[in-house]
C-alpha cells in the first residue's frame, strides 16, 4: 500500500498556527463563564421547566467548555503568556469542574504520543467500541441520572484518599488534593448566596455538572476516537465531527469538534481549529482524513454492535470496566 499523505504546511502557516493570544484566551474563559451567569439568571428571573432545561444545557455545555479551555492550557495554547495560562487554566477552567492542569497535562500528553496505540492511557475509552444501542442507552441513563457523576467523584476520592491505613491521614490526603476544587467551588456558592438565591450553587452548577455534563462528555469521548478508520494513520485515529452552530454550541463548545486538527497541530490555539481544517482541505487531504457528518452519524456507527453478552454488556465493555 502507498504511504499515507502527511499534511505540510508553509512557513506562514505554520507561524500562524502557533501564534497564541492573551487577549482571545481571556475573552474564551469570560465567554464560559459569562453563558453560565446569563443561563443561571434566565431561570432565576423566570423559573418554569423550559428555562430549567435551557439553563441545564447551557450551563453543563459551558462547564465542558471550561474543561476544554484547560486542556487547551494543558498544551500551553490558551494565553500566549505562559504564567496566565497556567494559573488562569488551573483556577478558573480546571478547578471549578474538578479537574486538575497538573495532574491532567502528563496524562494528556501521553495520550497525543501513543495516540490509539498499546501505550495510550485512554485506549481504555475507544476500545469498547462498538457496543449495543442498548447498552449505549444504559450509559445514557446513567449520565442523565447523575449516576455516573456521583461514581466518578466517589472512585477520584478513593483514589486521593490513598491506601493509608491512618484515617487522618487519608482525609488529609483528599484534601490536599481536593483544596481548590474546594476553594473554588466555596467562592461560587459565596456568589449565588450574596446574591440571595444560595440554592442557585446546587440546582444550577451542581446537578448540570453531574448530569448534562456527563452526558455530552461521553458523546464527545465516543465522537473523537471510536471505531476510526485506522489506528496506525495519523489522519485516520482520529475524528473531525462537522457539524451545524447549534449542536456545536450544546455539544461541542470552543472548536473541540477539529479533534483530527488538534492532533495533528497539538500547538495550535482551539480558536485556529477551522483554520487548520481549511488548510488541510485544501491541500486536497479531505479523502484521506476520518471525518463525520454529525454527532448522530458517529453515534450510529459507535452502536452498530448487535448483540450483548450474556450478563447484558456488549463483550467489549467486559473486557474495559472503565466508563467513558
Amino acid at each position: 500500500m502507498p504511504d499515507a499523505p502527511k499534511p505540510q504546511l508553509t512557513a506562514e502557516q505554520d507561524a500562524y498556527l502557533r501564534e497564541r493570544s492573551d487577549l482571545m484566551g481571556a475573552w474564551l474563559v469570560l465567554h464560559a463563564w459569562g453563558v453560565i451567569a446569563l443561563a443561571m439568571a434566565l431561570f432565576v428571573r423566570w423559573p418554569n421547566p423550559l428555562t430549567f432545561i435551557v439553563a441545564m444545557v447551557l450551563i453543563g455545555g459551558r462547564q465542558l467548555g471550561l474543561a476544554i479551555l484547560m486542556h487547551d492550557a494543558a498544551h500551553r495554547a490558551l494565553f500566549k503568556n505562559t504564567r496566565l495560562n497556567d494559573t488562569l487554566g488551573a483556577f478558573l477552567c480546571g478547578w471549578p469542574v474538578g479537574a486538575s492542569l497538573t495532574l491532567y497535562r502528563p496524562y494528556h500528553l501521553s495520550h497525543h504520543r501513543h495516540t490509539q496505540q498499546k501505550d495510550d492511557p485512554d485506549l481504555v475509552l475507544s476500545a469498547p467500541f462498538p457496543i449495543t444501542r442498548q447498552s449505549f442507552w444504559r450509559k445514557m441513563r446513567r449520565d442523565i441520572l447523575g449516576i455516573t457523576g456521583v461514581q466518578r467523584r466517589l472512585e477520584f476520592f478513593r483514589y486521593e484518599m490513598g491506601d493509608d491505613p491512618s484515617r487522618w491521614q487519608r482525609c488529609k490526603n483528599l484534601f490536599h488534593a481536593e483544596k481548590y476544587f474546594l476553594l473554588t467551588n466555596l467562592v461560587l456558592f459565596g456568589i449565588t448566596a450574596a446574591a440571595g438565591v444560595w440554592w442557585a450553587y446546587f440546582v444550577l452548577w451542581l446537578m448540570p455538572l453531574l448530569t448534562w455534563y456527563q452526558v455530552i462528555s461521553r458523546i464527545r469521548n465516543i465522537a473523537e476516537h471510536a471505531v476510526v478508520g485506522d489506528n496506525d494513520d495519523r489522519l485516520r485515529n482520529t475524528r473531525t465531527t462537522l457539524t451545524h452552530w447549534g449542536m456545536r454550541m450544546v455539544v461541542a463548545p470552543y472548536w473541540v469538534n477539529y479533534h483530527l486538527e488538534h492532533h495533528l497541530f497539538v500547538f495550535t490555539p482551539c480558536w485556529k481549529l477551522p483554520a487548520a481544517h481549511r488548510m488541510l482541505i485544501a491541500q486536497g487531504l479531505g479523502p484521506h482524513m476520518e471525518l463525520a457528518k454529525g454527532y448522530l452519524q458517529v453515534l450510529r456507527k459507535a452502536t452498530a454492535k448487535n448483540t450483548d453478552g450474556p450478563d447484558g454488556h456488549s463483550a467489549s465493555q467486559r473486557k474495559s470496566p472503565a466508563m467513558i
